[in-house]
């Protein structure tokens, strides 16, 4: 089958049929950051309230079910800060869990963002306590897992370390269950940059640590997402004993996880068949010895290594647009009706950028039906002009 792309002809590969794997990886917790779905007849255009197909939204999270992953909820892949408004993210979160408690524990199945974006005002260290404890207690209250999220409203009030030890103390003490905390680098938000205290990443970590440890029994996890390699594992090695190191790096997620990382990724998104089929194996090499082991090893990076291009392009620079190339995905694959997202950022990328990631998405395997998937990239191509 070939499409003629702004680049040339192409040629796309044999289809791969990858298998349904009901059940969770037994070495990792694996979460998919997962994106919402716009209604494409809502007035989605920008500082519009957003509009969602809520039938599609938790049609594409039974999707990310049925391969055994987790689902990450009203994260940064589902707009916040980008056009998913409080009340659409209120009914995001009770949605989202009640459509888990068909599949089994909403808790274990899913994880959604507490933060402070509601309170876009918030002026000192009291008020922005209390807009986290709200969403916090939203969360609780739909009985989701609770991510504390990065917060803009922190970011530019604290004066050091010791304001974000207050106000994420006060929280830690006041969650009814372990959290995992959100490390969101300024690639992703220009806001955050000098979180938890510091412009410096080892000053930031070192008091990242202080704070975990002195909570350690109500923090679940971390999730870093800085794309550093390195510091994700010297981070991981710090951390006290049960406390996770949830890998938001979309760039190096094959070695960060096989060397033990478990992963909370909005790359997972769009490539849930293929993560699912690679954690499958993970298990059976960590599982297995000798030759077993290392074959499986080897199926495991032969799996993801051509992710790994495709995330590359979704998530390059400006890397806080790489939303538009996780829907982009979903409409080809036929999980939604439309190529459309709230606060219109379908926008975002150019038609070039996604030409190439129709293209490495294919290489990938990753084109579930490619002949709607062609149908559909010429469809655009054409309303563009081509």
């Amino acid at each position: 089958m070939n499409i003629n792309l702004p680049g040339g002809a192409y040629t796309l590969r044999e289809p791969v049929t990858w298998p349904v794997v009901e059940r969770p990886a037994a070495g990792r917790v694996v979460y998919a950051a997962a994106h919402v779905v716009a209604d494409p007849l809502g007035d989605n255009t920008p500082g519009s309230p957003a509009a969602v197909d809520w039938d599609a939204t938790l049609r594409f999270r039974r999707h990310l079910w049925s391969y055994g992953l987790r689902v990450a909820d009203a994260m940064d892949t589902a707009q916040r800060n980008m056009g998913l408004d409080w009340a659409a993210t209120k009914e995001l979160i009770r949605r989202s869990a009640d459509e888990a408690r068909s599949f089994g524990d909403p808790a274990a199945l899913v994880a959604c963002g507490a933060g402070t974006d509601h309170a876009p005002d918030a002026a000192d260290l009291r008020a922005i306590t209390a807009a986290y404890a709200e969403q916090l207690e939203t969360v609780q209250t739909a009985g989701a897992g609770v991510i504390i999220m990065a917060s803009r409203q922190l970011a530019r009030v604290a004066s050091g370390p010791k304001d974000y030890h207050q106000v994420y103390g006060e929280l830690l003490e006041g969650a009814d269950r372990p959290v995992i905390l959100h490390w969101l680098g300024p690639m992703f938000d220009p806001q955050l940059a000098g979180y938890w205290g510091s412009p410096d990443v080892g000053a930031a970590t070192e008091s990242f640590l202080e704070l975990i440890h002195a909570h350690a029994s109500m923090v679940d996890g971390v999730k870093v997402s800085l794309l550093d390699e390195e510091h994700e594992v010297g981070l991981r090695a710090a951390l006290p004993a049960g406390v996770r190191l949830y890998t938001g790096d979309d760039f190096n997620y094959p070695s960060l996880i096989k060397s033990g990382s478990h992963a909370l990724l909005g790359i997972f998104d769009a490539i849930a068949p293929a993560a699912a089929a690679a954690l499958r194996a993970l298990d059976a090499a960590e599982q297995g010895t000798g030759a077993e082991a290392t074959r499986n090893f080897a199926l495991y990076d032969e799996i993801l290594a051509p992710t790994v291009p495709l995330s590359r392009k979704i998530f390059e620079s400006p890397t806080y647009n790489y939303k538009t190339g996780i829907v982009f995905l979903a409409w080809l694959n036929g999980h939604q009706d439309a190529f459309a997202m709230v606060n219109g950022a379908q926008s975002a990328r150019s038609l070039v950028h996604l030409s190439e990631v129709f293209r490495l998405a294919d290489q990938a395997g990753l084109l579930a039906d490619q002949e709607l998937a062609v149908r559909r990239m010429q469809a655009l191509l054409e309303v563009n002009g081509l």
